[in-house]
């Protein structure tokens, strides 16, 4: 029996439509990001798991501090989509169905997300496996997004068109979150008494968003790209093969492994920014809400122009040189929260972290799609290297933070930590471009 694939109608690189739907899902998915993982979701955990001055939750009968139980159900996340995801990123590649892939992950996030409405301080389980589905779900959605950019985009646009990505996504989680801090802020004012019930409906108002904008994006979208035919029983192997293909590519592109290197390291710190930076600021500095919220919505807003702000620098100094600037950024800042002690600490190093953050992560991306090999089919085969290794690093990042908190008792010594991943980082990616200028010499 033959798969059938329906290849006649050509990709065509460059189409303004498709290119402003693939946008789109920035603008979808990062209010998860946002609201979910960065804001609403650590600040309300964080309340649902402390009383009486203790930190420590039980967990299917395990004692456990709940900031290391929030670090590990994220790097657990992360691990299930790094396991999984060459495996259906083949399949994809083989099929041509990578949007087939993103809409089924698409769907499990959104719907996870949205039961996380039903999270309690008498549910704690279930609130975390619904939170673990929904960052698998968001994750692996993230895998066939990025695949698609060296599809639709010519080289000279990804950049661009990488940085309008994430600055529509922080634009897109800003507006919601404005909206959901009304309700949390001020409850009285939409007749809400219940305190956990705001941040309870934000999780709904993400799930209905993420699923309602992700539309427009899966309309336009290619429903099938670069597919083959095969019989339907030798698929999965032909994935593995395709994979370890790309695979055997990778290790003889001498570049291309020291930058998924530099990529790992860079994406542990991070991530772990990302993920941590409110409970560190609700736990450790003891900031109220009302000041904690804000300065990170302000991250968020200043990831905008430090995305854009960033591709115009890469394009006076290259890709390189400016991941080296953001790296060295990257280092001062996070030192910075490592002796903070109050508000104004936290503020001033939100202001860098938000200038810094978009830049790089959209810097990355559009870099690693021009290090593809121009003559290759297997973009989405490839892109799977690079997700499993930001999947790898936030598995790593993550549980070492929590791990680190649980020897040592004190977040500041696992924001240490994170500060040698931004080290490690930079010192790879002046050895990407010490690579880079040997070669221009040998040429």
């Amino acid at each position: 029996m033959k798969l059938r694939i329906d290849r006649t109608k050509q990709i065509v690189q460059g189409d303004k439509k498709v290119i402003r739907a693939w946008i789109m899902y920035d603008w979808a998915n990062s209010v998860y990001q946002l609201t979910v993982l960065s804001v609403v979701f650590p600040v309300f955990y964080e309340k649902m798991t402390s009383s009486g001055g203790s930190s420590v939750v039980s967990f299917f009968g395990f004692e456990i501090i709940n900031s290391v139980l929030y670090s590990w159900a994220i790097a657990l996340s992360y691990l299930v989509v790094a396991i999984f995801s060459p495996f259906f990123s083949s399949i994809a590649d083989f099929t041509g169905r990578r949007r087939a892939f993103m809409r089924f992950f698409t769907l499990l996030g959104a719907t996870s997300c949205g039961l996380m409405f039903f999270f309690t301080k008498q549910n704690l389980e279930f609130g975390i496996i619904m939170f673990v589905l929904a960052t698998i779900g968001y994750t692996g959605s993230i895998v066939f997004y990025n695949s698609f950019l060296p599809v639709i985009a010519p080289p000279e646009d990804q950049d661009r068109i990488s940085a309008n990505g994430f600055a529509m996504g922080y634009l897109g989680g800003v507006v919601l979150l404005l909206f959901n801090l009304g309700m949390i802020l001020k409850p009285d004012f939409f007749g809400i008494t219940d305190k956990t019930l705001p941040a309870r409906i934000s999780f709904v108002t993400v799930a209905v968003w993420w699923i309602g904008f992700s539309m427009i994006t899966f309309l336009k979208l290619p429903k099938y790209t670069l597919g083959h035919r095969s019989k339907k029983g030798k698929t999965i192997l032909k994935g593995y093969e395709e994979l370890k293909k790309v695979f055997h590519q990778v290790m003889k592109m001498p570049k291309m492994k020291v930058f998924l290197f530099a990529y790992l390291f860079m994406t542990m710190g991070v991530l772990n920014v990302m993920f941590m930076s409110a409970i560190y600021g609700k736990k450790e500095l003891l900031l109220d809400d009302k000041v904690l919220i804000p300065i990170i919505l302000l991250i968020q807003l200043l990831g905008m122009v430090g995305a854009w702000m960033f591709v115009r620098i890469s394009k006076r100094i290259g890709n390189i040189k400016s991941l080296i600037i953001s790296m060295i950024g990257w280092v001062l800042v996070v030192f910075g929260a490592y002796i903070i002690t109050g508000a104004i600490g936290f503020t001033i190093v939100a202001f860098f972290v938000g200038l810094v953050m978009g830049g790089s992560q959209a810097i990355a991306r559009s870099t690693y799609s021009k290090m593809i090999p121009a003559d290759t089919h297997d973009h989405t085969s490839f892109f799977s290297f690079y997700d499993v290794m930001e999947k790898v690093a936030t598995v790593v990042g993550t549980f070492s933070f929590g791990i680190i908190e649980a020897i040592t008792g004190s977040m500041r010594m696992s924001v240490l930590a994170v500060d040698f991943f931004f080290f490690i980082a930079l010192m790879l990616f002046v050895r990407l471009l010490i690579l880079n200028k040997r070669e221009k010499i040998a040429t």
